[in-house]
């Protein structure tokens, strides 16, 4: 505090600030912070979101509160050197907020410990878990809802409690979260060290690639993430235990205290972004298939408001999508056939439904059109290992929804197929035995269904 430079907390803030903007950005391209409605999720989910970001902002505040009050206060001469201004130099309103700034840090700790507790308990769950089991009924689950408690009321009760003296309050808060978090993260190291050989189970056990290269993807960025937790937790645990020791060596040099607090704030800071992308995992593959779809039906739609009034056969409020669900009469076939009114691009849906439309103009359309089946297929189905899903079915077994694994790629690689007329998707999946099946449906150690 009054034994650091303005400079060590402008570097927190600027790095801070930058979080705040990255998540900004991060939550609008992951889905238009719709993930922040409260009826977007379940309590669980809701819970871990409002905790993280909402520690990011308190984490801000706390940094540019004490840089405003630092830069405003500046340095006076003490020993033919220039030193911080202590705070019982300071004015009377910077003196009062140094406890509420301590307390909002404390709470956006506490918060931080919350969320790396879930982390913790989550990867000792998939890592030792190999049969069927519900997370929401482990003890890997009560165990982070015990120690969320614990984190929630422990971190503000010390800064309390040492509120009296503001350097006391200050060592005895880094030291206390310090000491918590370093435990939590050694905690995480035996599941870095297990999670290769988790992988290699998995690949033995038949699980698909996908699912495995989604696994490495977020084993690698919890290596890099414990990486930069340490790099955050080892300065403030050195300064607080240099705080509660009766002589200080390494807070009365100012050198050592703006290195410890500056590599603290940049640790903190790529962290918790980490956390983010880890939390909220963006697709862009997905991202700009989306954007495609929809701008191909905006197409599709102002195509279809285009041919109404030369036609006159459907209204302009249907599209080709919807004409292709409605029986053909024979007029109309022979229309189809005799001109070529919808010049579609190569290769887009419009076009695929236009061929269709005119190799059955005349017949009666095909109750059901099954894409090709390879030995794979063939072996899945009579191992009945394999199911049909469409994107609407939500076909849940405990809290492994089934339909939630049908991404883009899968239903291109195994086809499309028309039943009464109406387009649906086939996904052929299988199971390996052995495997809990939320390694098949994972997408983020907080998007776990409802809880």
């Amino acid at each position: 505090m009054s034994h650091t430079s303005p400079a060590s907390y402008l570097v927190w803030s600027i790095m801070s600030v930058i979080l705040f903007a990255f998540l900004v950005f991060h939550m609008w391209s992951f889905d238009r912070f719709r993930c922040l409605r409260w009826s977007s999720s379940g309590t669980f989910k809701r819970v871990m979101t409002y905790s993280y970001l909402l520690a990011v902002p308190l984490i801000v505040t706390y940094a540019l509160g004490f840089a405003i009050i630092k830069y405003r206060q500046g340095f006076i001469a003490a020993g033919g050197v220039a030193i911080p201004k202590p705070y019982p130099l300071w004015p009377d309103s910077a003196r009062s907020a140094i406890f509420p700034l301590m307390l909002t840090f404390a709470f956006a700790w506490s918060l931080e410990m919350i969320t790396h507790l879930e982390e913790l308990c989550f990867w000792f769950f998939v890592v030792k878990s190999t049969e069927p089991q519900d997370w929401f009924r482990s003890a890997y689950f009560r165990i982070w809802i015990v120690g969320s408690c614990a984190a929630i009321v422990y971190m503000p009760v010390v800064t309390v409690l040492a509120r009296r003296d503001p350097l006391v309050c200050e060592a005895h808060t880094f030291l206390g979260g310090s000491a918590g978090s370093l435990t939590l993260t050694l905690a995480f190291t035996p599941i870095l060290w297990a999670f290769p050989n988790f992988l290699a189970g998995l690949k033995a056990a038949g699980v698909d690639s996908a699912t495995i290269v989604r696994l490495t993807k977020f084993h690698e960025l919890n290596m890099i993430r414990v990486l930069f937790r340490f790099v955050f937790l080892v300065p403030l645990f050195i300064l607080g235990v240099d705080g509660v020791r009766p002589h200080k060596h390494i807070n009365e040099s100012m050198v050592w205290t703006d290195f410890l607090t500056m590599i603290f704030a940049v640790g903190c800071c790529i962290s918790s972004a980490l956390t983010l992308v880890i939390f909220f995992p963006r697709s862009v593959e997905d991202e700009i298939a989306a954007r495609d779809a929809a701008r191909e039906k905006r197409r599709s739609r102002a195509y279809s408001h285009s041919l109404a009034p030369s036609n006159g056969r459907r209204t302009s409020s249907l599209t080709a999508a919807q004409e292709w669900d409605m029986p053909i009469t024979a007029s109309e076939a022979a229309h189809m056939n005799a001109t070529a009114e919808y010049p579609a691009s190569p290769g887009t849906a419009f076009d695929l439904e236009q061929q269709q439309q005119q190799q059955y103009a005349g017949q009666q359309r095909p109750y059901n059109f099954l894409p090709s089946i390879d030995e794979h297929t063939a072996e899945a189905e009579l191992d009945g290992s394999a199911f049909i899903s469409s994107p609407q079915m939500a076909y849940k077994e405990g809290h492994y929804d089934r339909a939630r694994d049908v991404n883009m790629q899968d239903m291109a690689s195994v086809g499309s197929a028309s039943a009464s007329g109406s387009m649906r998707k086939i996904y052929l999946h299988r199971r390996p035995s052995g495997v809990n099946p939320l390694v098949h449906n994972f997408r983020s150690p907080i998007d776990l269904g409802e809880g």
